[in-house]
Formats: C-alpha cells, sequence, structure tokens
C-alpha cells in the first residue's frame, strides 16, 4: 500500500482523528489480506469513509462501511463522488446490536474507533465473533496507553480526555480484553510504529478538534500514549 495514492482523499472535512490511513497503512504492510473481490469486510467505525475507500482500492473486495455517528446517506454521496459507490455498502448501527448474518464476513476492520465500544471483557466473543467467517482475520489500530504507565489512564490523561480517560488501555491490556476462544488462533497486539506521522498530519489541519488536541499533544499525548494494534486470526474449518 502506498499512502501517496490516497492524498486527495485526505483532508481536515474526511479526517476526524489521527490519520486513519496511516494506521491502515502500518496494519496491512504487517499482516496483508489475502482476499478476492465478493470476499465481504466490515469496516467497524469507518468515520466519513476514508478507510472505507482505501480498503476497497486496496483489497477489491466488498465493504460495509459502519458508523454510529456519521450517517448512511452522507456516506453514501462521498462514495458515489470517490467512485467507489458500487463496491461500498454505507450503513449506521450500534457496534453493540449489529444486523448481519453469522460468519457473513471474511475480515473486520475497525480504526480508531474500537475503543469506544469495546473495551469490555467478553464484546469481541458476544458482539464480533459471530460474524467472521472461519479463517478470518480482524484488524483494529487504536490509541491507547503505553506500556510503563499501565492502571494510570485517569490521573494521566484526564485533562486531555475528561470521563473517556478509561478507554485508553495498553497493548497487554487489549489482548487480555480480546480473550480466547476455540475459534481464535492466534491474538497479538503491539505499540504502532505510525504515531508520529498519523498525529503530525491531524495536528496540521485547521479542524477544530485538531486545535484543542494541539494544544496537549506535547504534555500528554506524545509522552504517555500510542496507538495499539491489534491482530486476530480466526481457526480454518478442519
Amino acid at each position: 500500500m502506498n499512502i501517496d495514492d490516497y492524498k486527495a482523499y485526505i483532508s481536515a472535512e474526511t479526517m476526524m482523528g489521527p490519520n486513519s490511513v496511516r494506521i491502515l497503512e502500518e496494519l496491512f504492510d504487517k499482516y496483508p489480506l489475502q482476499l478476492v473481490p465478493h470476499d465481504r469486510i466490515l469496516d467497524l467505525g469507518c468515520g466519513k469513509g476514508l478507510t472505507s475507500l482505501v480498503i476497497a482500492k486496496e483489497t477489491k473486495a466488498k465493504v460495509f462501511a459502519n458508523d454510529l455517528w456519521v450517517s448512511a446517506e452522507e456516506n453514501k454521496k462521498r462514495f458515489v463522488e470517490w467512485g467507489v459507490g458500487e463496491q461500498i455498502t454505507p450503513i449506521c448501527e450500534d457496534a453493540n446490536n449489529l444486523h448481519f448474518e453469522k460468519k457473513y464476513f471474511h475480515a473486520l476492520i475497525s480504526i480508531d474507533a474500537y475503543h469506544y465500544f469495546g473495551g469490555s471483557k467478553g464484546f469481541f466473543q458476544e458482539k464480533i465473533l459471530p460474524f467472521i467467517k472461519e479463517d478470518g482475520v480482524i484488524l483494529i489500530g487504536i490509541p491507547g496507553l503505553k506500556e510503563e504507565y499501565t492502571g494510570c489512564a485517569q490521573e494521566l490523561l484526564f485533562d486531555w480526555l475528561k470521563e473517556d480517560s478509561h478507554m485508553f488501555k495498553t497493548p497487554k491490556l487489549w489482548k487480555e480484553l480480546i480473550g480466547s476462544s476455540d475459534r481464535i488462533e492466534s491474538v497479538k497486539t503491539w505499540e504502532m510504529n505510525c504515531f508520529s506521522k498519523a498525529w503530525g498530519d491531524w495536528l496540521a489541519t485547521n479542524n477544530k478538534f485538531a486545535l484543542e488536541d494541539r494544544q496537549y499533544f506535547e504534555a500528554i499525548i506524545q509522552p504517555y500514549t500510542c496507538f495499539v494494534g491489534i491482530y486476530i486470526k480466526l481457526k480454518k474449518v478442519l
């Protein structure tokens, strides 16, 4: 994947935080997806559809772009303008109450969103796993807390995030929260390398939320937080 192919789409309007395409680029480079055009991918928490566009173009698969905060109608308009309206299906549903057939997706991707809804034990097994096929792959990239500050999210991040501080967890804790299942082959979590570039792209915009983040970057965001990568591989059918 070459991020330069998507520069025309990355803007203060389409970004909703640190550059999601940078995060997706690292995930795809580390764990490339082997899919065909008829395979189905769920982009969970797609925001304004930027990640869905990249996923569609990079994998050629059918993408279901789900977000609770951005309407399906708004994203549909963008997808049509971007020339991928036939490949991407926009949806607006709560991640806690998805309406799909069981084992419908070959892969699930969630960029800068999973921490909003997936931070409780059992969530993955109950709310996500049933919708993924055998031999499926889940790729997640989310903001988190560096390992050395385990258990200190509230104390370190409250000035910046207020009551949302608890959402930031370390890679080790996210691995524990994903948990185990007789359908899961492996779970890997790590501190991602794209932190500086993804944040740099966001803070360089004039988005009002980026302007707010700037005042906390050097004192809180940079020293204590990271991006957490999560890779989950499901077992093949025997």
